[in-house]
């Protein structure tokens, strides 16, 4: 059940796709996100680094802000993908944050959710995203909308010299 207070706060926010404008906002949250997870040393993307690849003529992501009386509380930032198995486009979510303050009205949910359906609107049929293995807020909260935790991937990378080096094998 939501309490009253928090179905205006809910009322209030309104979820839109992010401008450039918000450029400012969307890197503070992104910083808040990585200080939050304790991985402020991996986080380097500047504002400009976000309105180059956000924000140009061929974006490679797409940002939904949440805003509530003029502020921005909350993003999700993600793009599309593919999966060749089902043979149908899906979403990413790369990340999804909702200020400190302005946790608990159910503001990251409804950034969730509104990503799936724009993802649906373009032919989608899933949502995937990553989560620290150590963030149990966060897996809680997914579990809370109903996602499942996959029991048969993992993922890799390679960055930085391991990026580099698998390059240098082309």
């Amino acid at each position: 059940m939501v309490a009253a207070g928090d179905r205006a706060a809910v009322a209030d926010t309104v979820i839109r796709p992010a401008t450039e404008h918000d450029i400012a906002n969307v890197h503070r949250l992104l910083a808040q996100l990585a200080d939050a997870t304790g991985l402020t040393s991996k986080f380097h993307a500047s504002e400009e680094d976000l309105r180059r690849d956000g924000f140009s003529d061929r974006p490679l992501f797409q940002t939904l802000v949440a805003e509530r009386d003029g502020s921005v509380i909350g993003l999700c930032l993600y793009f599309y993908s593919y999966s060749s198995w089902r043979g149908s486009a899906g979403v990413y979510v790369q990340d999804l944050v909702v200020d400190s303050a302005a946790r608990g009205g159910r503001v990251g949910e409804r950034l969730l959710a509104e990503t799936a359906r724009r993802a649906q609107q373009r032919g989608a049929t899933y949502l995937r995203l990553s989560v620290q293995h150590d963030n149990t807020h966060a897996i809680r909260f997914y579990e809370r909308c109903g996602l499942a935790l996959s029991a048969t991937e993992r993922i890799f990378e390679a960055d930085a010299e391991a990026f580099d080096a698998l390059t240098e094998l082309a």
